[in-house]
């Protein structure tokens, strides 16, 4: 039986002052979380550094993708069962837990002994506690919000949350690049004494607001959805690495065994939901028709969007920061700079398109959001790779809004439409929704880059080298790197040119002037701008076309937005 822990008037009591401190608390807590998400990708340069260990070096490439992959697979499993939880246990409860989880795993993070490939294991070991904790935080959050407002300023509130999280993914960008110069163990202990203060300010202040549903956990529902996703999205991380003369592993049976293995898992999980009584999936949910759209549209756009960062990454830090002479080892920081005007849309959009779609509805703000992010892609896909800055500096500017507009309202019609009782599940399968789809996004934009880099970046690196007097057999060698390796170099800010020639001894051969060239900064970014071009073309149509699909998704929400109170079976 449910058990409401606040009365109608209990809450008029409170006023106004606990919306704002549960406003002010959770969007602290998103924004830390999708931070935690973006910050280290710009810093592995500097951590790498720190604990001795080439990226580039062959198996140590694992180590990078699940130094990024890890964080976003944690918090797409876990999502839906600590939402769960919070509907059983209290979603402060949970919420809180959070707080001290993602804090204690910050500190351990900074305090890693090791060096080498142990060192990137206590790493990518206290990154999954850490992600757990923010899972805990997001999963719960915007229930807590849904409860503390009403329904004519609940727009607004998701708005500012659900921006805060996508402002932090770019925010980190550019606080790690600032803290990895000073000392990469500052890019965990910036989250500290943030952490400690707002989880002891969380304790004390929020109240349990909404209802509590004693029943029992899924069991065999939480175990077949964790494995069969974890093994879908482990799968994808393996696949995006080469496997025997493949450039890509997707043909590995270890990588067709997990993703098969992954399907056949959440089928079974599938079933188990509409079999048991207390399902971790409320499978019900799936009947009201806002819930249902908000969570395919949020899905789409996340496959459109989640990888944008990466080949924006790349395509500043490889190609065109080097091409105007900014050294490698800075072209972290000031990629993260020239992102902004991305971050300046998100935080513009979502909280005046949030408040807006209160008064007027979700389902256009959403809408027109998803229809500006696409255009932004035909626009992108019209610079040249060494683009005119204030045009694409207005091309990210229009993405960011893009997304504004669309992810506020879609977040208030889904967390609206729900009976207060599911809001803690509803939240988790949200955040489940829109976290599976920046994953999967990662590894569809990387498999679509290296597939448009196959064709070409081989002859360009070996008949480029040949130019710069390299002898032809060497370079026909060299010319065989792995795109993925290409990739990773241009994410990490590093000019790959030295290391590739060291093992076969032939810089100290070649004349001063040679030397110079292959060494220098344009070399590498004019090999590889073409070829980039190439996989660039076929990213950006892809994600044009999906945040399409995304505008028509958000169409089927209906006209107005949801306002359960019932339950909808």
């Amino acid at each position: 039986m449910a058990t409401e822990l606040a009365t109608p008037g209990t809450r008029r009591e409170r006023g106004d002052g606990y919306r704002w401190v549960a406003l002010a608390n959770t969007t602290t807590a998103v924004f830390m979380s999708a931070l935690d998400g973006s910050i280290v990708l710009i810093s592995l340069p500097a951590i790498f550094r720190g604990i001795h260990l080439d990226p580039l070096s062959g198996g140590n490439v694992g180590y990078l993708l699940w130094m990024i992959m890890g964080y976003r697979l944690v918090q797409a499993v876990f999502v839906v069962t600590l939402g769960r939880l919070g509907d059983m246990f209290g979603r402060v409860r949970i919420y809180n837990a959070g707080f001290a989880v993602f804090t204690v795993a910050s500190i351990l993070l900074s305090f890693d002994p090791f060096l080498g490939g142990h060192g990137a294991m206590w790493l990518i070991g206290w990154r999954l506690l850490q992600a757990l904790g923010g899972s805990m935080l997001t999963a719960n959050s915007a229930a807590i919000l849904t409860d503390a407002f009403p329904a004519d300023r609940r727009g607004f509130a998701l708005g500012v949350n659900q921006v805060a999280g996508l402002a932090g993914m770019f925010i980190g960008l550019v606080v790690g690049g600032v803290l990895a110069i000073w000392d990469w163990r500052a890019v965990f202990w910036v989250n500290v004494p943030v952490g400690v203060f707002m989880t002891v300010w969380a304790y004390r202040t929020l109240r349990e607001t909404g209802e509590r549903h004693a029943g029992r956990i899924d069991w065999w529902g939480n175990v077949t959805f964790a494995v069969g996703l974890g093994a879908i999205l482990i799968g994808i991380t393996e696949g995006l690495q080469p496997y025997g003369g493949h450039l890509m592993g997707w043909t590995s049976p270890k990588v067709l065994a997990l993703l098969i293995g992954g399907v056949l898992l959440l089928a079974a999980f599938g079933w188990i939901e509409h079999t048991v009584a207390e399902p971790m999936f409320d499978l019900a949910l799936f009947r009201i028709r806002e819930f249902t759209a908000g969570n395919l549209a949020g899905f789409i756009a996340r496959l459109a969007q989640g990888g944008l960062q990466f080949m924006l990454i790349i395509w500043l830090q490889g190609i065109w920061l080097p091409l105007r002479g900014y050294d490698y080892d800075r072209t972290p920081l000031w990629a993260g700079i020239f992102l902004l005007p991305l971050t300046a849309g998100f935080l513009v959009a979502g909280p005046i398109s949030g408040s807006l779609s209160d008064r007027f509805g979700q389902r256009g703000f959403a809408t027109g959001g998803m229809i500006a992010f696409s255009a932004s892609f035909v626009g992108m896909l019209l610079l040249p790779i060494d683009f005119p800055y204030w045009i694409f500096a207005l091309l990210i500017a229009v993405n960011g809004i893009g997304l504004g507009m669309f992810s506020s309202p879609n977040t208030s019609s889904i967390m609206g439409s729900v009976p207060s009782r599911a809001r803690g599940a509803a939240s988790g399968m949200r955040s489940t929704f829109q976290n599976s789809g920046t994953s999967l996004s990662i590894g569809v934009f990387f498999t679509l880059m290296i597939a448009g880099l196959a064709g070409s970046l081989s002859h360009s690196l070996s008949s480029g080298l040949q130019a710069a007097g390299v002898p032809p057999d060497v370079a026909a060698r060299v010319g065989m790197l792995p795109p993925v390796s290409t990739l990773f170099a241009a994410i990490l800010g590093v000019n790959p040119i030295g290391n590739l020639l060291a093992p076969y001894g032939v810089l100290p051969a070649l004349s001063a002037a040679d030397r110079a060239t292959l060494t220098g900064r344009e070399f590498f970014p004019h090999l590889i701008s073409g070829p980039f071009h190439d996989g660039l073309v076929v990213v950006f149509t892809a994600s044009a076309a999906l945040g399409l699909v995304a505008a028509v998704a958000s169409l089927l929400r209906g006209r107005r937005p949801g306002a359960a109170t019932a339950d909808p079976r």
